[in-house]
């Protein structure tokens, strides 16, 4: 009797043991893998930034706004850009949303900036505008082109309490194109074009006069302005070479309008 009482004991005994190194050992199991996963992560994101950061000069030769080129040579410019293209790349925007909605908007905004005659980079607009963020901005702009109700209104598009013509991609991209056609006419240089419709045409014109110089990458202009073409380059160069910033690669109408490079 007293040792079948020893007997069950050393059982009761021995499955506490194991309970406990079992409790033991499986949050630093469950932690471990959290670690190795995190450790991957990060090690992709360092990989991308690096291959970045390495980029040869012939990738700084290629990379452009509507065929307006950066300045080789300079050195700050090619910090910025890399800087920039590695901020859009998939470790750190950790979206491939932004494909999904080129899919569905470049077909609708190719083909009314071909009419207009506006270089067809001009379509990663939006997808700075409004695929990275979205929604309406703190100063009132709204909808895929971001427009402020007044210049909205001013280029034909209805915006009341009943209705926001902002928020319909093709009425929106025909206003954009209007505005954008205008702009040029003032400038004469797409990245000055797209910086004015970031920061308006008055305010651009001011820096231009001021600064004595009209090249957009050679000026000083507030955070937000002075790396918006930045953006558009970077946007176009996911958007064409998704794969080698850590996207997936596209497999249905998007795969028209990248390049195997």
């Amino acid at each position: 009797m007293i040792k079948k009482h020893i007997i069950s004991c050393s059982v009761i005994l021995g499955l506490l043991v194991m309970a406990k190194v079992f409790a033991y050992y499986m949050p630093q199991a469950a932690k471990s893998q959290k670690k190795e996963v995190s450790t991957r992560i990060n090690t992709s994101t360092k990989s991308i930034i690096a291959t970045i950061k390495k980029a040869p000069v012939s990738l700084m030769a290629r990379l452009n706004f509507a065929e307006e080129s950066l300045p080789l040579g300079d050195r700050k410019v090619e910090r910025k850009m890399k800087r920039i293209l590695a901020a859009h790349s998939y470790s750190h925007l950790q979206t491939d949303r932004l494909h999904r909605m080129a899919e569905e908007w470049f077909p609708v905004i190719e083909p009314i900036l071909a009419a207009y005659g506006i270089p067809d980079d001009f379509k990663y607009v939006p997808l700075v505008e409004s695929g990275l963020h979205g929604g309406m901005s703190p100063k009132g702009a709204n909808g895929f082109w971001q427009f402020m109700p007044g210049t909205a209104r001013s280029y034909g598009l209805k915006v009341n309490s009943k209705v926001d013509e902002r928020k319909n991609l093709r009425k929106s991209t025909i206003a954009a194109c209007k505005y954008i056609k205008e702009l040029y006419g003032t400038f004469d240089s797409w990245t000055l074009v797209a910086a004015a419709y970031n920061v308006g045409d008055t305010h651009m014109k001011k820096q231009i006069n001021r600064q004595s110089q009209d090249n957009y990458f050679k000026m000083k202009l507030n955070r937000e302005t002075g790396g918006y073409v930045y953006k558009l380059i970077s946007m176009k160069e996911i958007m064409r070479h998704p794969v080698r910033y850590g996207y997936r690669s596209p497999k249905s109408v998007l795969a028209l309008h990248t390049t195997t490079e």
